[in-house]
């Protein structure tokens, strides 16, 4: 009897605190493993608050909790448009962003989840692809790209770093 239900949906301007607060965790989180990403001061309060302004905002809810923050762009990723290597295609895209898991929900497949809901969310307004960069030392992103099929496509260069870049064809 004891189902979860597990949810995308455009994040609210309530949400903002519970966001920045997953967003902290994943930033600390990074710091521990010795990475410079996300140790710059982005993102911070007010890219979260410029993500559900724009409507980029969203969360993975588990029985109505948050969960999981990523930001949904669609085809505009100014940094896309020169990465060293070849994406898999030239049509629409959505970009995925700024991806954090909640600790107390973390190691349960949620990102694997997110990318699921993405694709289908993609399918579902005729966009062929989805798109996501990572650092190249985020190795638990590099697996879930990894696991979910997404292709290794070049390096793009954003926020002053070199990103692996990655796609794959959903439609």
């Amino acid at each position: 009897m004891n189902s979860t239900e597990i949810t995308l949906r455009k994040a609210e301007i309530e949400d903002r605190n519970i966001i920045w607060k997953i967003l902290q965790q994943a930033i600390e989180r990074r710091r521990k493993d010795g990475s410079t990403q996300w140790q710059n001061g982005y993102p911070n309060p007010n890219t979260v608050e410029s993500d559900i302004a724009k409507g980029f905002g969203y969360v993975l809810t588990v029985d109505g909790e948050v969960a999981v923050y990523a930001a949904l762009i669609l085809n505009d990723e100014p940094a896309y448009s020169s990465i060293e290597g070849a994406w898999l295609s030239n049509g629409e895209f959505v970009v995925v962003h700024r991806v954090a898991v909640d600790e107390k929900f973390a190691g349960q497949g949620l990102v694997k989840k997110l990318f699921d809901h993405i694709e289908d969310f993609a399918r579902s307004h005729d966009i062929q692809s989805v798109k996501v960069d990572t650092n190249f030392d985020n190795l638990a992103m590099l697996k879930i790209l990894e696991s979910k099929g997404y292709s290794y496509c070049g390096e793009v260069y954003l926020s002053g770093g070199v990103r692996k870049a990655f796609e794959k064809i959903v439609i």
